[in-house]
């Protein structure tokens, strides 16, 4: 059960990644620095300094701000395409339990692409509908709902990962059902026309 809940810390720590880099590193930083709750190995044991504590504050502040600021949270979302998912592979690397039974290299790869997907979804999709159909005015708040999201995400993947699993199953399962009801509609419509 322990493995089971590392690769899923892992998988909500990238997902995290994905809407905001620097919340879930700041969050796996500031638990493994003043709790028991998380335990990194030696190898990710710098993330929990002063110095790169220090850094993830001021990267998180820029970032909130940078996000909220209307053509500038276009330009953070291009410079983030890097830097999200490779906040998410380091992440995914060096959660709890992840490193020692799954390869570096495939945790680095699934990091890449947890937190690379949901930033594509996020930056592609997401916002620029937003964007268009609020006229900007949406931004804001769902950035806010963005960190927010980010925030609470880390620190169910920190504390209760099995919960967190299962939200993803059923989350994952309402996508599944929603498209498949809007599809059935859009085959049923042109028959009625």
């Amino acid at each position: 059960m322990t493995e089971l809940a590392g690769v899923l810390t892992a998988f909500g720590l990238a997902a995290s990644a994905g809407l905001n880099a620097y919340v879930p590193l700041l969050t796996i930083a500031l638990m493994a620095r003043f709790t028991n709750l998380l335990t990194l190995s030696e190898r990710w044991e710098p993330l929990t300094s002063w110095w790169v504590i220090g850094a993830l504050v001021i990267l998180t502040a820029v970032e909130f701000f940078a996000d909220k600021a209307p053509a500038i949270n276009h330009v953070n979302d291009a410079i983030q395409t890097f830097v999200r998912p490779a906040a998410g592979a380091v992440l995914f690397a060096a959660s709890t339990g992840a490193v020692t039974n799954i390869h570096p290299v495939v945790a680095i790869i699934a990091g890449l692409l947890v937190a690379g997907t949901v930033h594509a979804v996020k930056a592609a999709a997401v916002r620029p509908a937003i964007t268009a159909t609020t006229g900007g005015a949406g931004n804001v708040p769902v950035s806010i709902a963005e960190d927010v999201t980010a925030t609470v995400l880390s620190i169910l993947a920190i504390l209760v990962p099995i919960v967190l699993g299962c939200l993803i199953v059923l989350f994952t399962a309402f996508v599944i059902w929603w498209l498949w009801q809007r599809s059935d509609a859009h085959r049923v419509a042109p028959l009625h026309s």
